[in-house]
């Protein structure tokens, strides 16, 4: 098999990759994702469930399922939420009923949460491919989140001091991709997907 997803015709056999990804903002996780998902068109990506209202442009299903908060706690409360968390006063949170229907047909997911909800999902998914993408430093990070100028000083402060926290934990991931060249890095990420997408083949 070859890191374009071509020779898919085995990919329904078994039970699929769980592949998280997590990444201080600035560090190019939503690039490299996009890049996976152009080189695996057959992976699933994992949609979350929020409480806040759609934002223009925004598509329920696609970007996210809108749910009302009471809605959403009682998933919670049921179990029915791999992880969750509350995000500048919304709730955000992966369904155990997709991960599970979509991995026991055989498809790979890919899934985009910060290291808290990495954390509670090892407890339900120990098997998880893990994956922590960072910038070589703060001091770049902090240039490229100036370069972007979708934010101010404060925020991008703050932005930094998270990244401080999220690479301090670093260690509870299986792999790093450290993104000095987003050409190396992408061709580092695509190729380890690729890796163990081909041992659950073999």
């Amino acid at each position: 098999m070859n890191a374009t997803g071509a020779d898919n015709k085995d990919m329904n056999d078994g039970v699929g990759n769980l592949f998280v990804v997590s990444a201080p903002s600035g560090a190019g996780k939503t690039t490299l994702c996009r890049a996976l998902r152009r080189a695996y068109p057959d992976m699933r990506y994992s949609i979350s469930h929020t409480t806040r209202r759609p934002r223009p442009g925004e598509t329920n299903g696609v970007d996210y399922f809108f749910i009302a908060e009471t809605e959403f706690l009682l998933m919670r409360d049921q179990g029915d939420l791999a992880e969750w968390a509350r995000v500048h006063g919304h709730f955000y949170g992966t369904s155990v009923k997709f991960l599970e229907e979509v991995l026991a047909n055989g498809r790979d997911i890919l899934l985009d949460i910060d290291v808290q909800g990495t954390r509670q999902l090892l407890k339900r998914y120990p098997d998880a491919v893990t994956i922590f993408i960072m910038a070589p430093s703060l001091e770049i990070l902090r240039q490229r989140l100036q370069h972007r100028a979708t934010d101010d000083p404060k925020i991008i402060d703050r932005r930094l001091r998270n990244a401080e926290k999220e690479i301090a934990q670093k260690s509870i991931y299986r792999h790093v991709i450290v993104n000095d060249d987003l050409e190396r890095a992408t061709k580092e990420f695509i190729q380890l997907v690729a890796d163990y997408r081909q041992k659950r083949h073999t």
